[in-house]
């Protein structure tokens, strides 16, 4: 049921995983799994691979929908819920009008109508190794399909895709930077020679709290470990961060899980009950963890973010595979050997009208100019 595997990510591995993701979501509405979701989930079929498609129309029922589908979202509202959560003083207050001012520039262009191409739902999509061919069969595709809508590929860094970047700079797509991810290659984890992972993995040994593996969340007379999972990951990632976050459900997790989309290891209490968990996706010899939750209410003594992340840096060691630990806690990740890359959203909207188009533009330069230095100067 795992995910994680070493190697390039063979296009079997791929199209297993997209036709997974489409069986669980195409025909259902998205908010039954992912409840900030109103997204159309989709395939697209080219040369050997199958991609998973999200395509969103920019309504909305008021709610502002999760960044992982939503271009506003992303640059504009979960933009200015950072700059409030870690800048001050002169340098806020400018930030945050400009959020303002193109948030609602682009939100009236229509930036929502957006189809995102390998868009897995997750906070960091993974990429296959580079075909050229499919590629732009992929994109030819889905010019036709969604002719009136924007075409973005999410979660492209300077590190683990320079030729993906290069690839669709040369079919006209814009570069717009996104956030500053953290990046471990194999082996620099295989040496663990930063004290810190080291350190850390030797906590697994020594903690109060007994390790559940994949194998057993979820097992027989543990079907409740579903809701505590969804619940744990909501008390992170929707209370202590945002609720721009993608909001998961126990049906999500359990789905996921049982498809072999997602790979769980948690932590249980004398009580048997979860108190930490962690979700694995991984393809191309990459793994990321989007799912990540563990009981704010309990001692930090516990070290249970700690714990949770030496649990990632210990199975991507056993499968030999690199990691990208997504944006946020820099200081945390460089200690352990963590690499920084800019990220990038890639998007093609040559064929849409002008103030879209000019809109796009501005985002690109403010986001290089701007946005690229903050995110550089404070580790966000």
């Amino acid at each position: 049921m795992t995910t994680l595997s070493p190697g390039d990510g063979a296009a079997w591995q791929l199209n297993r995983c997209a036709q997974s993701l489409s069986a669980l979501h195409a025909g259902v509405p998205t908010a039954n799994l992912v409840r900030n979701l109103r997204s159309q989930v989709d395939l697209v079929r080219a040369g050997d691979w199958a991609m998973p498609v999200t395509v969103d129309s920019g309504e909305t029922d008021g709610d502002a929908p999760a960044w992982v589908c939503s271009p506003l979202t992303t640059y504009c509202r979960y933009a200015g819920e950072e700059i409030d959560r870690h800048l001050h003083g002169a340098l806020a207050w400018p930030l945050r009008l400009l959020c303002r001012g193109y948030g609602a520039w682009l939100g009236a262009a229509g930036v929502d109508r957006a189809v995102a191409i390998n868009n897995w739902l997750l906070s960091t999509n993974l990429y296959p190794a580079l075909d050229t061919g499919a590629l732009q069969d992929t994109i030819a595709q889905a010019r036709i399909r969604w002719p009136r809508h924007a075409l973005w590929f999410r979660s492209l860094n300077t590190r683990q895709h320079p030729d993906w970047l290069a690839a669709l700079a040369a079919e006209g797509f814009s570069l717009v930077p996104s956030r500053q991810v953290w990046c471990y290659e194999a082996e620099a984890l295989a040496s663990a020679r930063h004290a810190n992972l080291r350190r850390d993995l030797r906590q697994m040994q020594r903690s109060t709290l007994a390790r559940a593996s994949n194998d057993t969340i979820g097992a027989a007379g543990r079907d409740d470990d579903y809701e505590r999972i969804a619940a744990l990951y909501g008390l992170l990632y929707l209370d202590k961060y945002s609720r721009l976050n993608p909001h998961y459900t126990a049906t999500f997790m359990r789905h996921w899980h049982q498809a072999g989309l997602l790979e769980l290891h948690g932590w249980r209490d004398g009580q048997g009950q979860l108190q930490a968990v962690v979700g694995l996706f991984a393809q191309g010899g990459i793994v990321t963890a989007p799912v990540v939750g563990y009981n704010t209410a309990l001692p930090a003594s516990l070290g249970l973010y700690r714990l949770l992340m030496a649990t990632v840096f210990a199975r991507a060691i056993e499968t030999g595979c690199s990691i990208n630990l997504s944006a946020g806690a820099g200081h945390f990740k460089r200690l352990r050997g963590g690499q920084a890359a800019i990220e990038y959203s890639a998007v093609y909207a040559a064929h849409l009208p002008l103030p879209l188009r000019a809109g796009i533009g501005l985002l690109r330069v403010l986001a290089t100019h701007v946005g690229v230095p903050v995110m550089q100067r404070f580790q966000l």
